[in-house]
């Protein structure tokens, strides 16, 4: 007799589909993995743990991610496959199971000067929508409103095909909403022209301070062979013709030294080459240039808006585009709310979901018209989980980086819920985590290491959170530490005044900061932490600020490089061996000339994926074969780029290589816990944890007496902030003052002082709440921090 459908003996024979319940990596050797085989449960939600280095993000965003993304790109024609990144296939042997990856990364969001919140959401394109549909008076289509899109008119002839041809007169106009003085930034730049040349010297005599234009070079022979000034006179002896023709000259195509080039005056010219760009995003040297030469002022045009207006005119109610998006988020959630307009409620639903996604990931203390480039890493992530948290995708593996960074342990509450519902979706969920509380919630941990660097890339515990409790590991020993209140604190040696501090949204907030102590600044995400530490200490303070904005290198630079380690070992071989020390450095005369001192050739397959193989001229050492013959305390200089801190430190400390000035750079890394890194090792392979560690030893060598950390556990293992207060204690003890933005509760209790920012985010922060020792913080318990704090210690 047939059964009916859906019946118990048809369902108890497992389906096919359902038999591809893992993703199985074998033999992954990506950077520092060694030969990692592994199993990860699919539509669960899997925590990768380990110390800084020990091989998460090569395992999690370097094999699994990057491979599901390399295959998904081939799905795509070859026309289409060559205007995306080659991704070349990860050093594997093995990946079955994947699913498509969505990256959410802490990678900062595009630092364009028009990118906001809105624009990098979909909140922005619903509000042009509604203010386009209810906006009154009403002023054109969605582009009205848009402040990347400019006014545009334009007539001419087009030719109509109806029987006979004949061409009609049309005019053509696009209403945009851009501001025409400040085209939609919101600031307008303002050249001092006295720090672009030295009026007293013609422009043979190097005139010219921009940099980049220095005699000779072609920007420079652009004026001087234009024929249009005259290179030989002092530029103050510039006839009005001339200056103008010098400094705001449209540009124009002419010959010039036998090439065909685009002549174009000074002051428009480095409006385009310099200030079209990030400022935090250029070298250093030419954004210490940009501050000295341009000052921004809001502009006056739009006051800041961005708008045309057109735009600022119409509004919904009493409020007009620029309004909502300079409302706190929260504040127009409830705005939107508000409307009752039955023609766009769907619409208006769409917006409000969006709006309290912002709310419920903890960003409804932002406003839309913020710059997204202002945003810290916590909150790039969070900004983009927003668009997969109301995604209809399932099925799907989505990779997070740390995403408990910048988040208050009363935050990461709401984090983990939010982990929980994607995973609840029918999603897998891969997160490279340190925090506690964010493992605890795991179906499934992977702990990598033993160490880091070359001492880690293998698995070191698989299975559930109780079971790496008991499993020994680092992380297992470490996961229940739980730092105890100090018994005495440090009294301060003077105190650094703030006074009236309003940065965002501070209000007016006096408070002095005891100096020659560790004081750790707190409070939930959008508090004002640091407006109130990088936003409003006295200039000239003496501050040395060390923050996490990313170490911009390319695959050449290196450590060595980066901390100016190099110099002192260039010279020092230089000096050994009598020969000049730029033979010594892969980026100048010692390079292989086969792949140009990089050690590997990266060939482009035209539509496969690029590859990238070791250089055979020089064997990936980078240097050529005459080089290496020259020797320092029996090694030579690829030997000793290949060789760790470590290693490097005691080799430099003594006998015929001692080389103070390379040794005092070894110690502040190893001091930092970068023992491990080897000197050549390209900065694009180093954590998020690494790089500002790097930072950190780097800005210990300068003369400063207060040094500002912001949130210097991030990418840290539980094991390494032990480390890290040592480091701090040795600072203050050094007779520094140390000031800290933090979340971890490790580092409070720690701390000799405490202020506490709160008692919420955006306009219900900005206000100090507590300030005191961590102990009276925890007796009192009147503050989110303080219950949390107290929780943590076990008060």
């Amino acid at each position: 007799m047939s059964k009916a459908p859906g019946s118990d003996e048809q369902t108890s024979v497992p389906h096919a589909a359902d038999r591809h319940d893992l993703i199985r990596v074998h033999g992954a050797r990506e950077n520092n993995l060694k030969d990692v085989s592994v199993e990860i449960p699919k539509r669960r939600l899997t925590v990768f743990t380990g110390v800084s280095g020990s091989g998460k993000s090569s395992l999690v965003f370097d094999t699994v991610a990057a491979e599901s993304k390399r295959l998904i790109n081939e799905t795509y024609s070859s026309f289409v496959q060559g205007f995306m990144p080659t991704l070349a296939r990860p050093e594997v042997d093995v990946l079955e199971g994947l699913t498509t990856a969505i990256i959410v990364d802490q990678q900062r969001l595009g630092a364009d000067p028009r990118s906001t919140v809105g624009t990098a959401t979909d909140a922005n394109a619903m509000l042009r929508i509604l203010f386009s549909r209810l906006g009154e008076p009403h002023i054109g289509p969605p582009s009205a409103y848009s402040f990347n899109v400019p006014s545009v008119r334009a007539s001419g002839a087009i030719t109509v095909e109806k029987g006979a041809k004949k061409a009609v007169k049309a005019t053509f106009e696009r209403t945009g909403g851009m501001c025409v003085r400040c085209e939609g930034r919101g600031t307008v730049s303002d050249i001092d022209l006295t720090q672009l040349y030295d009026d007293s010297k013609s422009l043979d005599e190097g005139a010219l301070t921009v940099p980049g234009y220095t005699t000779g070079g072609w920007n420079h022979r652009l004026y001087t062979e234009s024929g249009l000034v005259d290179p030989a006179k002092p530029i103050r002896s510039y006839t009005k013709k001339e200056l103008d023709a010098f400094l705001h000259h449209e540009p124009t195509r002419m010959k010039i030294a036998g090439i065909n080039m685009t002549y174009e005056g000074l002051v428009p010219r480095i409006q385009k080459s310099f200030l079209a760009k990030d400022k935090e995003g250029m070298q250093p040297h030419i954004r210490a240039f940009v501050e000295r030469a341009v000052t921004f002022t809001t502009c006056p045009g739009c006051d800041g808006t961005r708008l045309a207006e057109g735009a600022r005119a119409s509004k919904i109610g009493r409020t007009s585009i620029a309004d909502a998006c300079a409302m706190q988020i929260s504040d127009l959630a409830a705005w939107v709310r508000g409307l009752d307009e039955p023609s766009v409620a769907p619409l208006l639903t769409a917006l409000q979901l969006t709006l309290d996604s912002f709310v419920e990931i903890g960003l409804g203390y932002l406003s839309l018209d913020r710059p997204a480039g202002t945003l810290s890493g916590g909150e790039a992530q969070r900004v983009k989980m927003i668009r997969h948290l109301g995604s209809s995708l399932t099925d799907v593996t989505y990779v997070f980086d740390e995403p408990t960074v910048g988040l208050h342990p009363h935050d990461i509450r709401r984090m983990n819920d939010l982990l929980l519902q994607l995973r609840d979706k029918g999603n897998t969920v891969l997160v490279v985590e340190h925090k506690p509380e964010a493992i605890a919630i795991a179906d499934h941990v992977v702990d990598l290491g033993p160490g880091a660097g070359t001492a880690g890339g293998t698995i070191c515990f698989e299975g559930t959170v109780e079971d790496l409790r008991a499993s020994g590991t680092v992380t297992g020993r470490h996961l229940d530490d739980r730092a105890s209140l100090k018994d005495a604190v440090r009294e301060p040696a003077g105190v650094l005044e703030i006074r009236g501090a309003s940065a965002h949204n501070l209000r007016d907030v006096d408070v002095d900061v005891p100096l020659g102590v560790l004081t750790v600044v707190t409070g939930v995400a959008g508090s004002g932490k640091s407006s109130l530490v990088h936003g409003s200490l006295p200039a000239g303070a003496d501050v040395i600020s060390v923050d996490q904005s990313p170490i911009r290198g390319s695959r050449r630079s290196n450590p060595a490089t980066y901390t100016g380690l190099l110099d002192p070992i260039r010279k020092a071989f230089a000096k050994a061996n009598g020969v000049k020390p730029a033979l010594f450095s892969a980026n100048s005369e010692g390079a292989c000339p086969t792949c140009n001192g990089a050690g590997v050739l990266y060939t482009d397959l035209g539509m496969m994926a690029g590859t990238a193989s070791t250089c055979e001229d020089c064997e990936g050492k980078r240097f050529q074969a005459s080089v290496l013959e020259h020797l320092l305390g029996g090694r030579d200089i690829s030997e000793v780029l290949a060789m760790s801190v470590t290693e490097a430190e005691e080799f430099f400390g003594s006998g015929e290589a001692a080389t103070p000035a390379a040794r005092r750079i070894l110690a502040r890394l190893a001091d930092v816990g970068l023992g491990y890194l080897t000197l050549g090792q390209p900065l694009t392979t180093l954590s998020g944890g690494e790089r500002q560690r790097l930072k950190l030893a780097t800005h210990m060598g300068e003369k400063g007496g207060i040094y500002v950390l912001d949130e210097p556990t991030t990418g840290l293992h539980l094991a390494d902030v032990e480390q890290l207060l040592g480091l701090l204690d040795r600072l203050v003890d050094s007779g520094k003052s140390v000031i800290v933005v933090e979340h971890h509760q490790a580092v409070m209790a720690h701390a000799d002082w405490i202020i506490d920012l709160g008692p919420g985010a955006g306009h219900d922060g900005g206000r100090i709440v507590f300030e005191g020792t961590p102990a009276a913080l925890v007796a009192a318990r009147s503050t989110l921090t303080g219950e949390h704090l107290a929780e943590y210690v076990g008060a």
